[in-house]
């Protein structure tokens, strides 16, 4: 959701939350591509469930062996620059860790802030309505 991202860079965000069911190697890419673009640390929490935490009356596509896994994890911090500081984990539920440096931040956005002078307000804006809305309402038509 690159729009959104843009939102969160403009509002200076320093720590990007991303938890996901994605698995694939392609979505540590993303979360690097994240943490360059946004100049930010990015913590992407992966899931690691298997079999024998769901009800004895789901049947996952994967099997029902107790302890077939269902979404491999992943879990990993990256550095605003791109850095891989820990993970990814793969191997069960584990707690990830690393030490992060804010005082880093305030360095790697001289060089590229993605919504500061490089985003060029008097070329293209965005506008975001962020207005309390009620997330069911009346039906409409």
């Amino acid at each position: 959701m690159p729009l959104f991202r843009t939102a969160m860079y403009a509002k200076g965000v320093d720590l990007w939350c991303a938890p996901t069911v994605d698995d694939r190697d392609s979505w540590q890419a993303t979360l690097q591509h994240i943490a360059v673009e946004g100049r930010c640390f990015v913590l992407g929490a992966g899931q690691y469930p298997r079999r024998d935490s769901l009800p004895a009356d789901v049947h996952p596509v994967q099997g029902d062996a107790p302890g077939t896994v269902l979404i491999g994890g992943g879990s990993v911090i990256v550095a605003p620059l791109g850095e891989v500081l820990a993970g990814p984990l793969r191997d069960g539920e584990v707690i990830l860790s690393a030490e992060l440096d804010l005082d880093d931040l305030a360095r790697v956005r001289f060089d590229f802030d993605p919504t500061g002078h490089y985003a060029r307000p008097d070329v293209s804006t965005l506008h975001v309505d962020e207005s309390a809305r009620a997330a069911v309402g009346p039906r409409q038509g």
